[in-house]
């Protein structure tokens, strides 16, 4: 599915639309460069599952829980990881494999340790159609 947004809201409103549909177990995979939306899509997406508490991206702590909302939320970002192996060292089998939503930004970089049915968004820019346009393309339905 391809969604396109326009400004910062209708990238953190999208985000917010497919939470409604996420369950338990469920990995979402959040890919784009640096830039994108993600942390805005993160924040909607964080909202449509009622965490209440502020969203941020977790650049320099890998990982924030917050268990506020209809189901837990467990946000990766492992920008910073050398090797996929460092996903490990967080006992993450504990949040991929648990009743909670993962939702992880740079899946690229431990694609290999992921189970293979997660949820893939991909977010892009294209300067050409706008400074806030955004291309989000999805491999499930909302």
């Amino acid at each position: 599915m391809i969604y396109e947004t326009n400004s910062r809201n209708e990238t953190f409103e999208l985000g917010k639309k497919l939470a409604q549909s996420a369950g338990p177990g469920d990995i979402y995979c959040l890919s784009g460069d640096l830039g994108a939306g993600k942390t805005a899509f993160s924040q909607g997406f964080a909202e449509g599952l009622g965490v209440e508490e502020d969203v941020t991206s977790p650049t320099f702590t890998i990982l924030c829980v917050y268990e506020t909302g209809r189901l837990p939320l467990y946000h990766f970002d492992v920008y910073r990881f050398e090797e996929p192996e460092e996903l490990d060292d967080l006992g993450a089998d504990e949040f991929l494999y648990g009743d909670g939503v993962c939702l992880i930004e740079w899946p690229e970089k431990i694609r290999t340790l992921l189970p293979a049915d997660v949820k893939n968004i991909v977010i892009r820019k294209d300067i050409a159609r706008g400074e806030d346009f955004r291309q989000i393309e999805t491999d499930f339905d909302s």
